[in-house]
């Protein structure tokens, strides 16, 4: 059961962090397929649909930022997702019937690990109304000094900011001049291996680079209400309903609640992850960026 606590807390500052909700054995059985993972980085040079790469990786020394729907890349991640005490959670915040909407895995190595910039998850994909969140599973002990991620209390009730660059092009970034007062009010969630952080949607949040002798892997999974659906619209209804996690029957009523919406559009200069998207940005970066 989730406490009334977390849920207060989710509701008011629009993120939360659970402690204790992986253990060792967990942990240790999901290092063992990322490192297996990333090892297949070796056999490549340039991104593809597992690996978003580091600037500065070769065949000989792998560097991988972020895997790619990780929850179609090895079967441990969907299970993790659809655990019960994962979707006991997220029908806590946003409702009994819940789908996953994707997942990721970041990953900030020591010493090198890419930042990303400040943003709102709502920006890259509007649905018809907001009951969303995103689970950031921490995989390492974190801390200020290994890139956290960073979220404003009270963002999720606010705004939605552009994320478009000075030719109105999609860029996945926020001018920091226009959220300097809340960049400054930014909470890190930090914690030992085996917690998790929930944010909603529309929370502000970014990180910094990696600049410690500690790795930093989040894995991410995006969890919304059954019944939002993608502005962008759904291509392939089967699948769409194959990612449900709780609920039954598929649920063809959007529910339409009146939240601010900026569409993705026109698409970014720089197609690919966050990571491409946000190189496209004007030379405004908050975090600063990694060689292109």
């Amino acid at each position: 059961m989730t406490s009334q606590a977390t849920i207060d807390a989710y509701n008011r500052d629009g993120f939360v962090i659970v402690p204790d909700v992986l253990g060792k054995a967990e942990l240790a059985e999901l290092r063992a397929v990322i490192a297996e993972i990333v090892a297949g980085a070796a056999s490549i040079e340039t991104h593809n649909d597992v690996y978003d790469l580091e600037p500065g990786h070769t065949r000989a020394e792998p560097k991988v930022r972020r895997i790619k729907t990780p929850h179609k890349v090895h079967p441990l991640f969907d299970r993790l997702v659809r655990s019960e005490k994962v979707v006991g959670i997220c029908k806590a915040l946003v409702g009994r019937d819940v789908r996953l909407h994707g997942s990721k895995l970041n990953m900030k190595s020591a010493k090198y690990g890419s930042p990303v910039e400040w943003h709102q998850d709502w920006a890259f994909y509007p649905h018809t109304n907001d009951d969303i969140l995103a689970i950031g599973v921490l995989l390492d002990d974190t801390s200020l000094e290994n890139g956290p991620l960073l979220c404003t209390p009270g963002t999720h009730k606010g705004p939605v900011w552009s994320h478009h660059d000075d030719e109105g092009f999609f860029c996945g970034s926020i001018d920091p001049k226009e959220i300097m007062a809340e960049i400054k009010a930014a909470l890190p969630c930090v914690g030992p291996a085996g917690a998790m952080s929930f944010h909603h949607v529309r929370t502000l949040h970014g990180s910094a680079q990696n600049v410690s002798d500690r790795p930093r892997n989040l894995l991410l999974y995006e969890v919304a209400a059954a019944d939002a659906w993608p502005l962008a619209g759904v291509k392939d209804f089967p699948e769409f309903e194959s990612r449900r996690l709780s609920g039954a029957g598929p649920t063809i009523v959007p529910r339409l609640s009146p939240v601010p919406v900026r569409m993705p559009l026109p698409p970014p200069k720089r197609q690919g992850s966050i990571y491409e998207t946000q190189l496209g940005a004007p030379e405004r970066a908050y975090f600063g960026r990694a060689a292109e």
